[in-house]
C-alpha cells in the first residue's frame, strides 16, 4: 500500500527513493527473464544473487518472493537438499521482519515452497504438517487471500495423495466461501488455476477433478444469481412494509402506500410470472441444443466415415494412372493422409510404450533432416543422456514432421534446436523450436485443425499437423504452439505417463 505524507516537500524530496524501492531490482529481472527463456539454473543463480542484495538491503518482501523462487527451481531439478537449506535461509532472512503480520504472511510463502518439496517427494506427513502451518500463519497475517490459498492447497494436498472425496469437500467450501461472499470472478479464477496446475504437474487426477467441480459450479452459478435477484426483490417488498408500519399513524399517506404496494406486487409478479416463462423456455432450449449437440456428433462420425471410405475408393484408381504426374502422387499422399486421420481418430486401442534411450533417438532424428536445411543454419540438440517410456513410432513421426518444417521455414543463418526436458516423475516434453517468423497468433491453433481451407494439394495438403497432434492425444499427450516464445516458433509436445 502507498503511504501518504502530509506534507508535499517531504514527497517530493522521497518520491525517488519510494519508487526505486518498489521497483525490481536488475537481478530480479533478470532473473525473472532467464525463466521465461527455460534456463533454470541461470534464473536460479540471479534469484539467490537477488535474494542476497535484497536482505542485505532489509527489503524483506522481495527477497522471500526471490528465495522461494530459487527453492521452486531447485525443486525443478530434484535438488531436494539444496531447496531445504535454502529455505532456512529465507526463515533467517524472515526473522528481521518487525511487523508480526506481515511476518507471517512471508512465513507463509517459505512454509508453502516446504509443503511443495515434501508433496514433490511423497512425504504424506511432513507435507501435512507444513499445510497445518500454513493455515496457522495465514490466520495471524489476516490476508484473507492467503486463508483461501491455504484452503485451495489443501485440497491439491488430498487430490496429489488420492483423497479424492477430502479434496471435494476442501474444494467445494473453498467455492462456496467465495461464492457466498458474491466473489463469482473468484470462483473461476480459482478453478482455473488448478485446472491450470494440475496441467503443469501432469496430475491428470487434479486436472479431472477440478474440472467435474468447475462445470458443476458454472451450471449452478446461473441459480445462486437468479435467486440472488429474487432475494432483492423480497427485500424491496420487506422494505416498503417496514416503510408502512412506520407512517400508520398517517392515514392518507399509509393508503398512498398500500395503493403503490399493491402496484408494485402486481408489477414483482407480473415480473416472476415473465421469469418463469423465460426459465422455462431455457430449459427447452436447452433439450433442444443437447439434441442438436448429439445428431451433430452422429452425423460428424458419418462423415468421417465417409471421408475415410472416399479415400480408401480413389487410392485403388489413382494407383492405375501415371504415378510419375506430380498431381498423381499428391492425392495418393493426400488419400493416404486421410486414411491415417481418420484411424487414429477412430481407434480406441492403448498405445504401447517402450524404454527408449533418448539422446541417440533425437540424434538419429536430426541426422535425418541435416540436408534439407539452408546454409548457415546451425542444429542443436539439447537432450539428457536417460531413457524414457514412449512411443518410438509416433514420437519419431511428431519430431520428424516438426523438425522438416522447421528446416523449411528458417532462414539462412538461422538456428533450430530439438530439446527434452523432464518436466516431472510423470511429465515429459519436447520441444522443436526455430528462428525465423513465427506462426501468427490467430493460426496458432487453426494449424492443427484439418480441412480448414481449400488447397492446391500438389504444395501440402495441411493435414501434417492434425496428424501429429492426433498422435499426441492418443499417448495421452499434447501439442501445441508455445505462445511465450517470439524469437520463431516454438512447437511444444507433452507426453505423459
Amino acid at each position: 500500500m502507498y503511504k501518504k505524507y502530509p506534507i508535499l516537500l517531504l514527497c517530493l524530496l522521497l518520491c525517488s527513493a519510494v519508487v526505486c524501492a518498489r521497483e525490481k531490482s536488475n537481478l530480479h529481472q533478470r532473473a525473472e527473464a532467464e525463466q521465461a527463456n527455460g534456463n533454470t539454473a541461470g534464473a536460479r543463480t540471479l534469484y539467490i544473487r537477488a535474494f542476497d542484495d535484497y536482505a542485505a538491503k532489509k527489503q524483506i518482501e522481495p527477497a522471500v518472493e526471490c528465495g522461494v523462487k530459487a527453492t521452486a527451481l531447485y525443486q525443478k531439478e530434484s535438488a531436494y537438499r539444496e531447496a531445504f537449506e535454502f529455505l532456512h535461509k529465507v526463515d533467517q532472512a524472515i526473522s528481521a521482519e518487525e511487523d508480526q503480520a506481515a511476518r507471517a504472511a512471508l512465513r507463509y510463502e517459505a512454509a508453502k515452497g516446504r509443503m511443495q518439496l515434501y508433496m514433490s517427494l511423497k512425504k504424506k506427513d511432513r507435507a501435512e504438517d507444513q499445510l497445518a502451518n500454513m493455515e496457522e500463519l495465514a490466520a495471524q497475517s489476516g490476508r484473507e487471500a492467503q486463508k483461501n490459498d491455504a484452503l485451495y492447497n489443501r485440497a491439491v494436498f488430498h487430490y496429489t495423495f488420492g483423497q479424492n472425496a477430502q479434496g471435494n469437500a476442501v474444494f467445494k467450501e473453498l467455492a462456496a466461501r467465495l461464492t457466498a461472499r458474491k466473489e463469482y470472478g473468484k470462483v473461476d479464477d480459482v478453478y482455473r488455476t488448478l485446472i491450470a496446475n494440475g496441467r503443469r504437474s501432469g496430475n491428470a487426477q487434479i486436472v479431472d477433478q477440478a474440472y467435474t467441480g468447475y462445470i458443476a459450479w458454472k451450471d449452478s452459478v446461473g441459480a445462486i444469481r437468479r435467486a440472488d435477484e429474487i432475494g432483492a426483490l423480497k427485500q424491496q417488498i420487506a422494505d416498503q412494509k417496514a416503510s408502512v408500519a412506520e407512517k400508520d399513524d398517517a392515514l392518507s399517506a399509509r393508503r398512498m402506500m398500500i395503493v403503490g404496494l399493491c402496484i408494485l406486487a402486481a408489477a414483482l409478479t407480473a415480473l416472476l410470472a415473465v421469469g418463469a416463462v423465460v426459465l422455462l423456455r431455457f430449459v427447452i432450449i436447452t433439450r433442444k441444443q443437447k439434441k442438436t449437440i448429439r445428431l451433430a456428433d452422429e452425423t460428424n462420425a458419418l462423415k468421417a466415415r465417409f471421408i475415410s471410405n472416399i479415400s480408401g475408393q480413389l487410392e485403388p484408381t489413382l494407383r492405375k494412372m501415371d504415378g510419375k504426374l506430380q498431381e498423381v502422387k499428391a492425392m495418393l499422399a493426400f488419400c493416404g493422409h486421410i486414411q491415417t486421420l481418420s484411424d487414429l481418430e477412430n481407434s480406441d486401442e492403448e498405445v504401447a510404450l517402450e524404454d527408449t534411450q533418448i539422446l541417440p533417438f533425437c540424434e538419429a532424428l536430426a541426422e535425418e533432416i541435416r540436408g534439407l536445411v539452408k546454409p548457415g543454419v546451425t542444429l542443436t540438440l539439447d537432450v539428457p543422456r536417460m531413457n524414457a517410456d514412449i512411443n518410438r513410432e509416433y514420437v519419431s513421426h511428431i519430431l520428424h514432421h516438426l523438425l522438416v518444417n522447421a528446416a523449411e521455414h528458417t532462414p539462412a543463418d538461422g538456428k533450430i534446436w530439438l530439446d527434452f526436458k523432464k518436466r516431472s516423475p510423470h511429465k515429459y516434453q519436447f520441444l522443436v523450436s526455430n528462428t525465423g517468423e513465427p506462426v501468427p497468433e490467430e493460426k496458432r491453433e487453426d494449424v492443427f485443425k484439418p480441412f480448414l481451407e481449400v488447397r492446391d494439394l500438389t504444395k501440402g495438403d495441411g493435414l501434417g499437423l492434425p496428424i501429429c497432434r492426433q498422435m499426441a492425444v492418443r499417448m495421452k499427450g499434447d501439442l501445441c504452439i508455445d505462445p511465450e516464445f517470439v524469437k520463431g516458433t516454438r512447437f511444444v509436445l507433452d507426453l505423459f505417463v
